[in-house]
């Protein structure tokens, strides 16, 4: 794999990363959980598995012998993200915990997936990511991301709060984040490659952009599962919400 990309990509999408690290910090600082002490751990703890990543990307790990199952993207990469979800939502302490999180900021973290669905399509027209991960594509996820401050705003500014109109949001936008990662997986160079042979998914596996399906995705995808917990399970919302 030899990708000529031009450098104002990879900042872009660094700043874009640097943002969505930053967005999270606010959200667990108005945690009433987690300790000062404790939250400096997730913070150091959230930096340190981004430059993993990010070591792990420059020096090509993912990016050669991609016939190896499973793909050391998914175990290396993906699962742990995963799992940990999984943990806080089974654990007493983990649900305590997502239960302590503001919803109003988790909300206002997905305007990040506009600057996501720009950069993917400069990665479309580098011949990177194939087109159907773009919105010229049917990838409407960057319709998320637009709606997020205005649904924001509708639901935490306005009085009443409206639980459903979240809820309904929530819904839409995790199921487009369902069909464009489900494509973006499917599309990346690897044995279980399904789409795309023309044009692969090569930009997840090369640095910077492997910060998308080990760190930014998560993170979404955690916000989205924090929301639908507090508004299905009608688990009582703290006053900042």
């Amino acid at each position: 794999m030899n990708l000529q990309l031009p450098s104002y990509l990879a900042i872009a999408f660094g700043l874009t990363t640097l943002a969505t690290y930053l967005m999270y910090i606010l959200i667990l600082h108005r945690s009433t959980y987690l300790s000062p002490k404790g939250k400096k751990l997730v913070y150091v703890a959230m930096f340190i598995w981004v430059a993993i990543q990010g070591v792990l990307a420059a020096r090509d790990v993912y990016s050669t012998n991609l016939q190896s199952f499973p793909p050391k993207l998914f175990l290396i990469g993906i699962m742990p993200a995963i799992l940990l979800i999984i943990i806080l939502m089974v654990t007493k302490n983990g649900r305590q915990f997502i239960d302590s999180l503001p919803l109003k900021e988790i909300t206002y973290l997905n305007t990040v997936r506009i600057f996501v669905e720009l950069v993917l399509f400069a990665l479309f027209i580098n011949k990177a990511v194939p087109k159907l991960m773009t919105f010229e594509g049917g990838n409407l996820d960057i319709l998320s991301g637009l709606s997020a401050p205005v649904i924001a705003y509708l639901v935490f500014s306005k009085r009443p709060f409206k639980p459903r109109l979240l809820l309904a949001w929530n819904i839409i936008c995790l199921l487009l984040l369902i069909n464009v990662v489900s494509k973006a997986l499917l599309a990346a160079p690897l044995p279980i490659q399904k789409l795309a042979f023309d044009q692969p998914n090569w930009a997840i596996l090369i640095f910077p952009f492997v910060w998308l399906p080990t760190f930014i995705v998560p993170l979404v995808l955690f916000g989205h599962v924090i929301s639908l917990r507090r508004l299905i399970g009608k688990h009582e919302l703290p006053a900042t919400y």
